[in-house]
């Protein structure tokens, strides 16, 4: 049985904790001091039986030497290097440090992870902050009562010779003032620490809400039903999802977009063609659809990491940019709220109609995750050659694990600039209040 790497470090670390020497340890498991050195620094490969013997010798159990450090604990470690900056620690390194010094890996793991979650809570923070009217108008009730608090109590204290009656009324005033900045203080306090509660109030922005709808239903439209939802907004937004759901599957019905995608694999092209309908709808069925995913026919390889609709990232947008629906994928950050990374592909095909496009990106994260990205978009004219031109464009979003999209480079993209931690960038528009 092969004993694992670094197996030979925690010997030594648990030999030194327990304050023996070398020899005395070899001695007691009849190898030479010598031989055990090498063990200690990973040079020789320990037998299963020596193993055993050393483990009884030093006091500890045999799994604990053959554990290697946990692949949160060293994913945890490369997030918090790459958080810091390139070039300062040794990632290829970092299984040995955390076999090394494994409770120092764990320090640094707690330490990542504390640092991520509080990125997280600023990122809905800002964001409730800049585009949140309720909580924009919570704080400025706030704001305004504490005004009126101060003025009241400003006059009641400097003014020495004021008149009985007017006294009465700055302090009914100032009573009234005091009780309307503590609810709204406390209004604004449960908002904060209880957004579920809020939720539940319909205090979400309508997409929000319909976006937890779908998460919530694994992104099936079709079994998910609108008047699950608070808002009557978010279940007309629902019911107008659940209406092109299943327009899209009367023009793809699953059986044969199932076979076809065997055939094809996910490109949204081929199928549009095979089936004669527009690509956006082969997008959306892409993404929401459970079916089977396979080859990719653009160059990527056979698709190893190209998984099924699960495993699909979707965004749409209308002319002006804004991005109309989001089902995230797993390491590609998605903006809450405002503007997003003017370098994503589905703002280049926005600008070039009927022009496909087919690209891997990279996102900043712990392994620089890389994907496969294809966007497209499309004008109508819903009154005519007269009326308006309208454009809708989507990007689909797929992992690229293993070898897939290897030999291709990849373009840097992130979330939106204000929350995106890559300092150099042609397109950022603002800093970022993560930049640290």
């Amino acid at each position: 049985m092969q004993v694992p790497a670094l197996t030979g470090s925690r010997l030594r670390e648990r030999r030194l904790a327990l304050g023996r020497r070398q020899g005395e340890v070899a001695a007691a498991v009849g190898i030479s001091a010598s031989y055990l050195n090498l063990i200690e620094h990973n040079r020789r490969a320990i037998a299963v039986g020596l193993l055993d013997r050393l483990a009884a010798v030093l006091q500890v159990p045999v799994a604990e030497l053959r554990a290697g450090a946990a692949a949160a604990v060293l994913e945890e470690m490369r997030a918090a290097a790459l958080r810091v900056g390139a070039g300062l620690p040794d990632l290829d390194r970092a299984a040995e440090f955390a076999g090394r010094y494994p409770g120092w890996a764990a320090v640094v793991a707690r330490l990542e992870t504390q640092a991520a979650g509080m990125t997280r809570a600023l990122e809905v923070l800002h964001d409730r902050m800049s585009h949140d009217p309720h909580l924009s108008a919570s704080l400025h009730e706030v704001l305004s009562a504490a005004s009126s608090v101060q003025a009241a109590a400003g006059i009641l204290a400097e003014t020495e010779d004021i008149e009985p009656e007017w006294r009465l009324r700055f302090q009914q005033n100032l009573h009234h003032d005091s009780a309307r900045l503590a609810l709204g203080a406390q209004a604004l306090a449960d908002y904060l620490e209880g957004v579920g509660r809020a939720h539940e109030q319909g205090i979400a922005a309508p997409s929000e809400e319909v976006e937890a709808w779908l998460a919530a239903h694994d992104w099936q439209v079709a079994e998910a039903r609108p008047d699950e939802m608070v808002s009557g907004a978010a279940q007309g937004l629902g019911r107008a999802l659940a209406a092109q759901a299943a327009s899209d599957a009367r023009l793809l019905p699953a059986a044969p977009f199932a076979r076809a995608r065997a055939e094809v694999g996910t490109d949204p092209w081929r199928l549009a063609a095979m089936f004669s309908v527009e690509v956006l709808v082969v997008m959306r069925r892409l993404a929401l659809d459970p079916g089977p995913g396979s080859g990719s026919g653009s160059g990527l390889g056979p698709g190893p990491g190209l998984g099924s609709g699960a495993e699909m990232g979707l965004v749409l947008c209308d002319a002006s940019g804004t991005l109309t629906f989001k089902k995230p994928v797993a390491g590609f950050p998605l903006p809450r709220f405002g503007s997003a990374c003017p370098l994503w592909p589905l703002f280049a095909a926005l600008g070039r109609p009927m022009v496909p496009l087919d690209m891997v990106v990279e996102t900043l994260g712990p392994a620089g995750a890389r994907f496969r990205v294809m966007a497209f978009a499309q004008p109508r004219f819903p009154e005519g050659p007269h009326g308006p031109e309208l454009r809708e464009a989507a990007m689909l979003i797929m992992p690229l694990a293993g070898v897939a999209g290897a030999g291709v480079p990849g373009m840097a993209v992130g979330s939106s600039c204000r929350i995106c931690l890559r300092a150099i960038c042609p397109a950022r528009r603002e800093p970022s209040i993560l930049t640290i």
